[in-house]
């Protein structure tokens, strides 16, 4: 294999090339090309930075506050207990202890959220049309899964899932009001949910 020569530039094109070197400016104007005694002699010694002064300390002070705040997202017994009363507040106690009895229940338990989206949709709509006032539904404290990956998994995906749903389009309109279960009726892995009247 014949290696090509390199093509030699003509009188005019390197003369169209110095014009084009004296037109432009360079990028970086502080850098300078080191001509070959520069080189010689070795590379410029750039100024050090100085490190940054450091505050005054003593044996046995105390570092100042500096406390970073957490974004966790709060438990769902925490946020269902945030929410406001919207039904009686007397009856709303009643059901917190448990003193209601719930006229349907739908049991979630085993299935994957998206068999479990749709039949809670129904149980949902399908007690308001009949004129239920306060369904339990059944979710599960849900088991330890969490694998150790960089991602944390939830326990109990449907037991965060529900109360989400249950604020959304079409249910949200027949949701007057969610909260845990009493421990008779399954504690924090059930959960109340009073419907509005019919109309």
């Amino acid at each position: 294999m014949t290696r090509k020569r390199p093509r030699v530039l003509t009188e005019e094109e390197q003369e169209l090339w110095r014009r084009v070197q004296q037109a432009t400016d360079p990028l970086h104007p502080k850098r300078t090309r080191q001509t070959g005694a520069a080189k010689a002699q070795g590379p410029e010694t750039a100024p050090r930075k100085q490190p940054p002064a450091l505050e005054p300390f003593e044996i046995g002070a105390r570092k100042g506050e500096t406390t970073i705040p957490h974004d966790l997202a709060a438990t769902v017994s925490d946020d269902l207990g945030q929410r406001p009363v919207r039904m009686d507040r007397k009856r709303f106690d009643r059901m917190k202890r448990g003193k209601l009895m719930p006229e349907a229940r739908l049991d979630l338990h085993g299935m994957t959220l998206d068999r479990a989206h749709p039949a809670l949709m129904h149980f949902i709509l399908g007690s308001q049309a009949r004129g239920l006032r306060l369904v339990l539904v059944i979710t599960g404290k849900g088991k330890p899964r969490d694998e150790g990956g960089p991602i944390p998994t939830r326990l109990g995906v449907l037991r965060h899932q529900v109360p989400q749903w249950l604020r959304l389009a079409p249910m949200a309109q027949a949701v007057l009001q969610v909260t845990e279960a009493h421990l008779r009726h399954g504690g924090g892995g059930a959960f109340y949910v009073y419907l509005r009247r019919n109309r």
